[in-house]
């Protein structure tokens, strides 16, 4: 089973910033997440119900935090490791 994917305003505004080369390893990536959810790494505390795949994206480690169920994945941001957890939690609040 498929799960329909979706993204959120922060997403799609962070994925505009990258280069056609980046959008497609960021493609395979979000291939690889909707075959298994659970591939991420689960949050815990404020977090909670989300969670955060790693790629390497040339030398540059990148990070996808998004939240499942049964039926649909929610892409929720993209970005470096840089204050990325702290801009999520904003966004999430």
């Amino acid at each position: 089973m498929t799960r329909q994917v979706f993204q959120s305003a922060l997403f799609e505004r962070q994925k505009k910033r990258l280069s056609g080369k980046d959008i497609a390893a960021l493609d395979r990536e979000i291939r690889r997440i909707q075959l298994d959810p659970t591939a991420g790494e689960a949050k815990k505390g404020d977090l909670a119900g989300v969670y955060v795949h790693k790629y390497k994206e040339g030398i540059r480690l990148m990070l996808i935090a998004y939240e499942f169920s049964r039926d649909e994945i929610l892409l929720l941001a993209l970005g470096s490791h840089e204050n990325f957890y702290r801009d999520l939690k904003k966004y999430i609040k």
